[in-house]
């Protein structure tokens, strides 16, 4: 067994509980508005439909999606002892929704010229998870 240990004193990492359904229906091919329909708590299904529309080129939309993704994610992670920092590691799957579309939502305000709000959510994305950070780019 090994003991992890922060040695800065900071919180733990939030680990969000799994919700596999939504991320089940997303990768056998489901639509991701159907999805968010059936599933409107899944920052994952939201973070879909931002990734689709900035993609297609609908930058606002897909700000609107990365919107609801990332105020949804931050329900489950204060629901579940987030105390507004601290580690939300991208190695957990269950939080990946929220961290994509916390990057969603930083990559579209950049786009719509929304500097403020790119800044703090491109540091509030390395600051939950490097490795997200690095890994959505």
């Amino acid at each position: 067994m090994t003991i992890h240990e922060n040695l800065l004193g900071g919180p733990p990492p939030t680990h969000l509980p799994d919700d596999p359904e939504p991320r089940e229906l997303l990768a056998n091919g489901s639509a991701p508005a159907e999805v968010a329909a059936k599933y409107p708590t899944s920052s994952l299904a939201w973070a879909q439909l931002a990734d689709d529309a900035f993609e297609r080129g609908s930058v606002v939309e897909s700000y609107a999606y990365a919107r609801t993704g990332y105020h949804r994610g931050l329900d489950a992670l204060r629901r579940n002892g987030w105390k507004g920092h601290g580690p939300v590691p991208w190695e957990h799957e269950p939080n990946r929704g929220f961290l994509r579309a916390l990057h969603a939502l930083a990559r579209a305000a950049g786009a719509i010229g929304e500097q403020e709000e790119y800044e703090r959510c491109t540091q509030f994305l390395k600051d939950s998870s490097p490795t997200a950070a690095q890994t959505l780019g």
